[in-house]
């Protein structure tokens, strides 16, 4: 059966199908989204809860520990990370990856609901969720500055219209405003004044909430009219509230500002924020899981302009942090990559067909196969990310190979003079079983991968469905369009002479197979070196795997850096704030920043003694150096910055985990003994900093901040009447920036803030100026029922599950792998002796890759296995799937030593060029293997003949398909823009690969071939003569065993 015949026959219809097939692909290539990376992250909600002035053990206890209690109940819950701090408890869940984030949802809001009767009654609002991954850098930052607003104004416009108005875009997670907080009505109370008057704090507090209300009056009405009932019971302005009578003294009113000053300032004053050196509310950004960020980002662009024209004209919004510059300019690299890749393929097919109309046929089987791909990739839902376009790189090496195989094959025929539709049909017919299973071979190499699970297996199933589906549509194309081509575009051979160019090159070639034939021939002769040279190929490329160093992901260039400061635990907001000034001013003067915002504060960024940075750094060709040289580069000059450690860390696009942290990999210590934990957390810590292999080490524990310890008297308190809850609430009105009551506009809430002036809550000696009102109406000192202990605290409870943890985090140093550093840390923590109830794992990217490498090998091995079941099938035997599979060590060889001489890692990417060599290499082999085996069966050649006859024949066409296939990947190894880092290890894996294995398979294969057809004979004569022994008598003569 000649598949090829009908549409050889029929070249019009042929002809229209290509192009209808192709205008598909051009028309779904507008629709396809845009992308940095395959939309794989994990489904993850944040769920947060605030409870003023409560302490983190409070906020550990009472709000974290039910909701996480509730949250294990919840179907396909994968990590459970918590933190809590002063006044806020955030919980971090993250979900199998075939959970629906929507369902996801609706079952924390159940858990939620189900938790709040175990949830402190103080607390104002309900926990919230929203599906955000807190550990996700933002999308896009808007900086809001003027020189005439306040920062609460700015602040309040921020909150009351761009917040809002930001939210509901879709594909937007989360808006966060930092840098300020609402405008406020502060009343600043003057414990003394109050104590001369017999005045308690909690009697300010009662006045203020009930004269400034809000509550419905009702309505009046007769029978004709309705009158509104109004009165002026909201109070705005500061002037509304001075005049106002706290109490009565000897017949003498005591107004309010007898007893405190009242500002308009802002409800908290302990956050700072910064843009590039300006103070500035900083808007950020963050996407919803899955959602596309250049869509994301353009539909946020495409509504500024109606934001710019809704707040007022004395502040400025601006644009301070944007991704999407660097991975549309990226996307922009790999698709001149693949332009290149497509022109030197090109270039590869006419310097060995040396004829335009020749080189003509296969340069159609590239567009058409590359092109009809994104008709596919638009069915599957899939983007244009760097590894799709990675997958079409890498295919127009692969695409090409079948057309010119079958073009090779049609010429061969044409050559002798045979007829242009006869020699197409014939050519086709002949060549069709080779180039299926070539196809099918190569196809079968991505199954393993199809299959993977978990992130790594979501993340390169595009790419490898990308490549599969351009190489099934190349076999089509190579056994349609391209025998049609041939019978009606190669000029008959007339006979004349070729030019000069031709006569050279074809001498050259002919000399090169003249060359190959003798070396070929000498090895024939001596094939016993050749079989110990592939045993030691098998050896030596075990060896290089154990020793080439192991990473995860290559590490990315995204011209975006996140920066944690994280100060002495005891520092104030007031020195923190100049800390964070400082330290982006030391940023801001590196020439490769663009800019840098700031935060401390605010729970934005944390607890007081904690800042956050944001930083955009000038375009590649700019700056000229990678964001980690330019980290490395910042790292001494942060250094000098004292009491302020200052971390860095290269933003990157792939993120696995949910907790956020100072450095990019994780290191998580847990126990149930908190006790321990903290004893032990810091001694690992300091180990970790003696390791060479990473840098920047750092913990999120913070258990020395300083404590104004309250100890109650509780029995002289008892006797005085005074109760723990009545000495809670008076130093929280006191200390805790209380919110008394609110005032209510059409626009947005504001409160009124009440606590002692700035200059007593600076001091604990303050204490001892505070007293508290007893119900009998008696100032009684708190020192009278309490006394001050100096302690230290924690500044953050940690938990990872629902047990307590450290997370150290640290970066790579120049020049180390990841799995270098896994293998010091997990040495380290050996030889340390941890306790057995202190558990260390890593987390994050570190666990990923930590699987992956327990992985890789499985991998391997299952894509020769496949590889092996699918030739077996193909060619009938379980021999020559062996011959074939030979040639893939030398592969691996040249794969492994060119990563170790580029210094490169092996990655995950390299790792897949290393799956895809499996397949690209043993093309050499099916391709010899299969003119051998027909010219043993049908012109009964002997297995030496037919292999070297084979190699001789079949070796232009191995020479023009490796060639392809390494011009194909060499834009890769080679690339420099932006993004390269990403698309190198593919390159370099598989020209290395290529490199080595077909200067050796040339030679090692036709040396396998024969020691296996030898061994595939010997057993089919022992069983076939063990079978007639059975059957047969003593003496009668067997005939010979069948070749082949």
């Amino acid at each position: 059966m000649n598949i090829s015949a009908p549409f050889i026959q029929r070249p019009v219809a042929t002809t229209l199908l290509t192009i209808g097939v192709t205008l598909v692909g051009l028309v779904a290539f507008r629709f396809l989204p845009v992308a940095s990376l395959p939309q794989v992250e994990f489904p993850t909600i944040n769920v947060s809860a605030t409870l003023p002035g409560g302490s983190p053990e409070t906020m550990a206890t009472s709000v974290a520990a039910p909701l996480e209690h509730q949250f294990t109940r919840i179907a396909g819950v994968t990590e459970m990370t918590s933190t809590s701090m002063l006044g806020s408890a955030n919980i971090t869940l993250q979900f199998d990856l075939s959970r629906n984030i929507d369902g996801a949802a609706r079952d924390v809001q159940a858990a939620i609901m189900a938790a709040r009767s175990e949830l402190p009654t103080t607390l104002p609002n309900s926990p919230t969720y929203r599906k955000i991954n807190p550990a996700d850098a933002p999308v896009l930052i808007l900086s809001l500055t003027s020189d005439l607003v306040s920062r609460g104004r700015m602040y309040d416009v921020a909150s009351s219209i761009l917040q809002q108005k930001l939210s509901q875009i879709d594909g937007v997670g989360q808006v966060t405003v930092g840098g300020g907080s609402l405008p406020a009505i502060r009343v600043d109370l003057n414990p003394t004044a109050l104590n001369s008057y017999g005045i308690g704090l909690g009697d300010v507090r009662r006045m203020l909430s009930s004269t400034n209300v809000n509550r419905p009056k009702g309505q009046l009405s007769d029978g004709k009219r309705t009158w509104e009932v109004r009165t002026n019971d909201q109070l705005h302005t500061v002037e509304d509230y001075l005049p106002l009578i706290v109490s009565y003294r000897e017949g003498r009113a005591v107004r309010l500002s007898d007893i405190a000053t009242v500002e308009q300032s802002v409800e908290d004053l302990r956050t700072s924020g910064v843009a590039n050196g300006v103070p500035a509310v900083l808007i950020i950004i963050n996407r919803q899981p899955g959602a596309n960020i250049i869509e994301t980002v353009d539909r946020v662009r495409a509504i500024l302009p109606q934001l710019e024209a809704s707040i007022p004209g004395s502040m400025t919004l601006k644009v301070v942090v944007d991704r999407t510059p660097v991975i549309r300019a990226s996307l922009h690299d790999v698709e001149r990559t693949l332009a290149i890749s497509v022109c030197l393929v090109i270039l590869v097919v006419f310097l060995f067909l040396r004829d335009i109309r020749a080189t003509l046929i296969p340069c159609v089987a590239v567009p058409v196969s590359l092109i009809s791909t994104f008709g596919v990739m638009y069915l599957f839902d899939y983007s244009l990310d760097n590894l799709s376009l990675m997958a079409l790189t890498i295919a127009t090496g692969f695409v090409v190979d079948d057309a010119i195989v079958v073009l090779e094959n049609i010429s061969r025929y044409r050559e002798q003079g045979m007829a242009p539709m006869q020699a197409a049909l014939r050519g086709a017919r002949e060549i069709t079983f080779t180039v299926l299973s070539m196809t099918v071979s190569l196809v079968a190499v991505f199954l393993p991968i199809l299959f993977m699970g978990g992130m790594m297996g979501r993340l390169f199933r595009e790419f490898a469905v990308t490549l599969s589906v351009a190489i099934l549509v190349s076999l089509v194309v190579s056994l349609t369009t391209t025998p049609m081509m041939c019978a009606r575009v190669l000029k008959a051979e007339t006979g004349q002479p070729h030019g000069r160019l031709y006569r050279m090159s074809e001498r050259f070639f002919e000399g090169l197979r003249g060359g190959y034939g003798e070396s070929l021939g000498w090895v024939l002769r001596h094939p016993r070196s050749m079989l110990a040279l592939t045993l030691a190929t098998m050896a030596f490329s075990i060896y290089l795997y154990s020793i080439v160093p192991k990473g995860f992901f290559p590490q990315q260039d995204t011209g975006r850096m996140f920066g944690n400061i994280q100060a002495a635990q005891d520092i104030s907001f007031q020195a923190m704030r100049q800390k964070l000034i400082e330290v982006v001013d030391i940023i801001k003067s590196d020439p490769a920043v663009d800019t840098v915002t700031g935060f401390s504060g605010g729970g934005v960024s944390g607890n007081t003694n904690a800042g956050r940075m944001f930083i955009s750094l000038k375009p590649l060709e700019e700056r000229q150096i990678s964001v980690d040289q330019v980290i490395a580069r910042l790292r001494p000059k942060l250094a000098k910055v004292t009491g302020a450690p200052t971390v860095l860390q290269a933003i990157q696009d792939l993120r696995i985990g949910g907790r956020a942290s100072s450095a990019q990999y994780q290191y998580t210590l847990q126990s149930v003994d908190l006790a321990e934990l903290n004893t032990w957390a810091p001694k690992v810590e300091r180990q970790l900093r003696t390791l060479p292999e990473i840098t920047d080490v750092n913990s999120d524990q913070q258990d020395k901040g300083l404590q104004s310890l309250v100890v109650f008297d509780r029995s002289t308190a008892s006797r005085l009447g005074i109760s723990p809850q009545l000495i809670d609430d008076t130093l929280y009105d006191a200390f805790g920036q209380r919110q008394v009551s609110i005032m209510y506009t059409p626009l947005n809430q504001y409160h009124v803030v009440m606590e002692v002036a700035p200059q007593y809550w600076q001091n604990p000696s303050t204490l001892q100026e505070i007293y508290v009102r007893s119900p009998a109406g008696a100032q009684v000192p708190l020192s009278a029922v309490t006394r001050y202990e100096p302690t230290n605290t924690l500044l953050l409870v940690n938990h990872q599950g629902q047990f307590p943890g450290v997370t150290l985090s640290f970066n790579m140093a120049p020049g180390a792998s990841l799995g270098d550093a896994v293998q010091a840390i997990e040495k380290a923590t050996r030889e340390m002796g941890i306790p057995a109830g202190i558990k260390g794992t890593f987390q994050g990217a570190a666990k990923a890759f930590q699987a992956s490498v327990d992985n890789q090998p499985f991998l391997i091995l299952a894509a020769l296995v496949t590889v092996y079941i699918v030739l077996g099938i193909l060619y009938e035997s379980y021999i020559h799937p062996l011959t074939i599979l030979s040639t893939l060590p030398s592969a691996g060889v040249g794969a492994l030593l060119a990563l170790l001489l580029f210094k490169t890692e092996l990655s995950m990417i390299a790792l897949i060029g290393i799956i895809l060599l499996i397949g690209i290499v043993k093309k050499n082999a099916i391709m010899m293997i299969d003119f051998a085996l027909d010219a043993e069966r049908k012109e009964g050649k002997t297995p030496e003949e037919a292999i070297y006859e084979a190699c001789l024949l079949r070796f232009r066409p191995i020479m023009m398909t490796t060639m392809a296939a390494l011009f194909g990947a060499l834009p890769l190894a080679l690339g420099t823009g932006v993004g390269s880092e990403l698309r190198r290890p593919l390159g370099i894996a598989i020209v290395g690969g290529l490199l080595v294995s077909q200067l050796l398979t040339l030679y090692t294969t036709p040396v396998i071939y024969l020691y296996l057809d030898r061994l595939r004979l010997r057993f089919v004569r022992m069983r076939t003569g063990r079978t007639l022994g059975r059957q047969l008598a003593p003496g009668t003569p067997v005939q010979d065993v069948p070749k082949g």
